[in-house]
């Protein structure tokens, strides 16, 4: 059985565990628990870059990251599921699964800046950097956000755990300046169950 290295409040393991489950496929892979901050964990010897999620298949092989895992998933579930085969739309979903690991990123190095630096080490221009790319691509997600009801994709379960973490680590500020995309993450949870039974309650 394939185990997935994660933790429970990881946007991208989360990602995974919401494809998995969408697909059909949680209940052939084991979850076992990853510290990246802890040198000892094995996290480092299964994926040198010492991320998650990381997923050992049964042959030894581990993918990472989150988005040649999902691809890893929709082709055991047979393709095209939730990532495309045709190229038109195939390419919209890529696009948006980048833009919103990309949001993810840069909410998680805010998180990592106050938490991994001591107050005197900390960077504001580090931190209104990458505040930056999350409020422009809030904005653009704004005023053009997925259509609710469109097929599932790679692209829309990323956007969904993207602004789950913001709702987490980040006390769910981007809520007010944008109405459009809370009325689809709204409508996302309420036609995928996977995402709620995910969440994370500190």
């Amino acid at each position: 059985m394939p185990v997935l290295r994660s933790a429970p409040p990881s946007p991208f393991g989360r990602k995974v565990k919401i494809a998995a489950a969408e697909l059909g496929l949680l209940d052939r892979i084991e979850i076992r628990m990853a510290d990246t901050a802890d040198a000892n964990d094995s996290l480092r010897k299964e994926n040198p870059l010492g991320k998650i999620p990381a997923l050992i298949l049964d042959d030894g092989t581990v993918l990472f990251d989150s988005r040649v895992i999902v691809e890893w998933l929709d082709i055991e579930a047979g393709g095209g599921r939730i990532l495309p085969a045709d190229k038109g739309p195939r390419l919209a979903a890529l696009r948006l699964q980048a833009l919103a690991d990309g949001l993810a990123d840069a909410a998680l190095l805010i998180v990592y800046e106050s938490r991994l630096r001591a107050e005197s080490e900390r960077s504001p221009t580090w931190v209104a950097h990458q505040q930056g790319k999350i409020d422009r691509t809030l904005d653009a997600l704004e005023a053009d956000p997925p259509a609710t009801g469109a097929p599932l994709t790679v692209g829309t379960i990323a956007l969904a755990c993207a602004l789950g973490y913001l709702d987490l680590r980040h006390g769910g500020r981007w809520r007010d300046a944008h109405p459009k995309l809370v009325a689809w993450l709204d409508a996302f949870a309420a036609r995928v169950p996977s995402f709620e039974k995910t969440r994370f309650v500190p």
